[in-house]
């Protein structure tokens, strides 16, 4: 995702998986540079839709240092030779004068990110989805306190929609140059917000995270992971991390925390 600023491209990167297991049996582990969350991959057949909501969480800014994140569903772009991803979702994001600001977007990368013009504020509920039915997008997302939503049909010819996984993600965004360099920008301390009724549908069966039918993978946020995918990214900052927690017992939700990296 995108952090808003001029004259940069979409910055996404998708996370390398480790053998090990994660704290939740059947649940691998893997460390990403710019995302913490979870990510499922099909069996067989491909995803065509993924939905969650959350409570948009507040950033705590500080005066000289400007930071973002970004929390969202989509679809693709796990995969490390992955070329596209559709997602939308929000934003929390600090300027450099200790100004909080919340915003909605979605993108479809490679192409860059668009926002949504609909009020968010700290606090406000949050239900979001992206289906994909052949080339044809469908973005949705609601301010539930507000009872406004956005919805909008989108079509992707080159490339074609990735359904190759679907996520739940908390992600540091990214700024790339003209050429396609990107850093991973500082990460806003958002403390924490947690994904509920996640769910995911491939081959027509929907199911949660822990639905046999997929597998699950548990990504942290880390200065030391990797990010490939789409964009390059060559640079990322080390002065936070993030950590999903296990899954619910149903596998339905989970939460993301926010860590300082002590000096």
């Amino acid at each position: 995702m995108l952090a808003a600023l001029a004259a940069v491209a979409a910055g996404v990167g998708s996370a390398s998986a480790l053998a090990a297991p994660a704290a939740d049996p059947g649940v691998l582990d893997a460390t990403s540079m710019n995302w913490a969350g979870y990510a499922v991959t099909p069996g067989t057949a491909p995803f065509t839709n993924v939905s969650s909501a959350w409570i948009q969480p507040a950033a705590t800014c500080t005066p000289g240092t400007a930071s973002f994140s970004a929390f969202w569903v989509g679809l693709g772009g796990f995969d490390p030779t992955s070329q596209a991803l559709e997602q939308v979702g929000t934003e929390a994001n600090c300027s450099a004068t200790g100004r909080a600001t919340y915003d909605l977007f979605y993108e479809l990368v490679p192409a860059p990110p668009v926002a949504i013009k609909l009020p968010l504020n700290a606090g406000d509920g949050v239900a979001a989805s992206v289906s994909v039915s052949g080339k044809i997008v469908s973005i949705r997302i609601t301010n539930v306190r507000l009872k406004k939503t956005f919805a909008k049909k989108l079509t992707m010819k080159s490339p074609a929609p990735d359904l190759s996984s679907a996520e739940w993600v908390a992600e540091a965004p990214s700024a790339c140059t003209s050429t396609g360099f990107c850093s991973v920008l500082p990460l806003a301390n958002f403390t924490g917000m947690t994904f509920v009724v996640a769910k995911a549908t491939a081959g027509g069966h929907l199911g949660t995270l822990s639905d046999p039918a997929w597998s699950p993978t548990q990504i942290s946020l880390v200065g030391g992971g990797d990010a490939t995918g789409p964009l390059q990214i060559v640079t990322a900052s080390p002065a936070a991390e993030a950590f999903p927690t296990p899954l619910s017992p149903d596998g339905s939700s989970f939460g993301v925390t926010w860590s300082d990296v002590a000096p």
